[in-house]
């Protein structure tokens, strides 16, 4: 027990402890943009402040150790070209903290090391997505609408029966996506509160520079759902359904030998998929009511005019992204927007700060519903890494934001919420709602 806790406090100190300790340092000195991203409170609490202040320096910053863009252009380039590779945890240390990093690795799936789809390349990546495309395709997805407006219906139920203050991430936002992704992928019923606890504690598994009490927070959130999936896997593959993860394993295990996937790639694919099904989308509904409720003018002119929710939609995405940041490193010499940029460089594509940029959104800071080009937004990523649950997520976001403000017009904060204690996700774990009178019971 002793040996498993000095090494994982070990591998903390390798992954996170030192950088965490040289960018507050860094931050403090020089005010190194990579530095604040890890270290600067004042980062997460306005992003768009900070993007603005990196702009001003150039599109494409070179930093102490990394480089940093919050230029549209150049980071939708970055994010399509095949000149760039995604990155992987602990993929940048110098040699001596990756060996330690190898030395005191507990063997858990992690969503950015390999195999999961967000830390790997071609021909690995393509042979995994490929699979994965052909369960999640188009028609799938949309033809999960309605089984969107029935879990919000039934949500929404539940809440009429509740009086004065309720949480909305924890009664509606995170229920919501976790009763769908659970449904699409055969989680019962009973192991859906567990989902939805080991992704609390995931959730800063995609930063850097964690504390040691979130470190450990992350690693126990990890070895649960590792633990979990395995036997989640184990009993569709003896019971399947008709859902979508059993449909992925029959998939691999029919596809020849090119196409099949190993059972960590399978795990690591389906873990990703339900872990990413639920997490930004929990983001998205609390950055959206939030906003709105902030900006009541919306609501009224979404009232008149329920059209404009799918752009609404976008537009929440733009402007408070759930996916902060992204980052990919340079295969080849390369240059972008006028920088030059060497092999095995890492860039830091600052999303939220892309979707701020004047040349291509007017009056970039504005939340506007009407925007027309707020789908130009780089929130679910770009290329290949195109997120694979964007249309549900959206689908989720129009529903679910829409079917919220329909029966409680008269909702109101009742206090100023919490933010996510993370950096590359973007969301609220408390957010206090007085919910007002359903509509249901209007003129009654």
């Amino acid at each position: 027990m002793a040996a498993n806790a000095l090494r994982q406090r070990i591998r903390w100190v390798a992954l996170h402890g030192v950088i965490r300790g040289l960018a507050k340092f860094t931050a403090r000195r020089s005010g190194d943009p990579q530095a604040r991203l890890i270290a600067d409170p004042a980062v997460r609490a306005d992003p768009g402040a900070f993007a603005d202040e990196v702009r001003s320096l150039g599109r494409v910053v070179r930093c102490r150790v990394v480089l940093v863009t919050v230029d549209h252009q150049a980071a939708n380039e970055i994010l399509r070209s095949d000149d760039f590779r995604v990155s992987s945890l602990g993929g940048g240390l110098p040699k001596p903290l990756q060996w330690v990093n190898r030395k005191t690795h507990p063997g858990l799936l992690h969503p950015i090391e390999p195999p999961s789809l967000l830390s790997i390349e071609p021909p690995d990546h393509t042979r995994c997505r490929k699979l994965v495309s052909s369960v999640f395709t188009t028609r799938a997805v949309n033809g999960l609408r309605d089984r969107v407006q029935l879990t919000a219906d039934r949500l929404l139920d539940d809440l009429e029966r509740e009086s004065g203050v309720v949480d909305i991430v924890e009664r509606y936002c995170s229920q919501l996506p976790v009763a769908v992704i659970s449904d699409i992928l055969g989680v019962p019923e009973r192991d859906r509160e567990h989902i939805l606890r080991f992704g609390e504690l995931g959730a800063p598994s995609l930063d850097i520079g964690l504390s040691w009490r979130q470190f450990q927070q992350v690693e126990k959130g990890l070895v649960g759902f590792n633990a979990w999936l395995g036997d989640h896997m184990e009993e569709l593959r003896r019971n399947p359904g008709d859902d979508l993860m059993s449909q992925l394993i029959q998939a691999s295990a029919a596809a020849d030998d090119t196409g099949r996937l190993s059972e960590r790639e399978l795990q690591a694919t389906a873990g990703l998929v339900l872990a990413a099904g639920f997490e930004t989308t929990v983001n998205l509904l609390g950055n959206g009511i939030r906003m709105l409720l902030d900006d009541p003018g919306h609501l009224d002119t979404l009232a008149e005019r329920p059209e404009l929710w799918p752009n609404a939609v976008e537009e929440i995405l733009r402007l408070d992204s759930p996916v902060q940041m992204s980052a990919r490193y340079a295969r080849r010499p390369v240059e972008v927007a006028g920088t030059p940029i060497e092999r095995g460089e890492l860039v830091i594509v600052h999303l939220a700060g892309a979707n701020r940029d004047p040349q291509v959104f007017t009056d970039p800071h504005r939340f506007d519903i009407e925007r027309d080009n707020a789908g130009r937004h780089l929130s679910f990523s770009g290329g290949r890494h195109f997120c694979l649950g964007a249309a549900l997520a959206r689908a989720e976001g129009e529903v679910g934001l829409r079917t919220f403000f329909e029966r409680y017009p008269g909702a109101r904060l009742a206090g100023s919420g919490q933010r996510r204690d993370t950096r590359v996700l973007r969301g609220w774990s408390t957010l206090p709602i007085t919910l007002g009178t359903a509509r249901a019971a209007l003129g009654s």
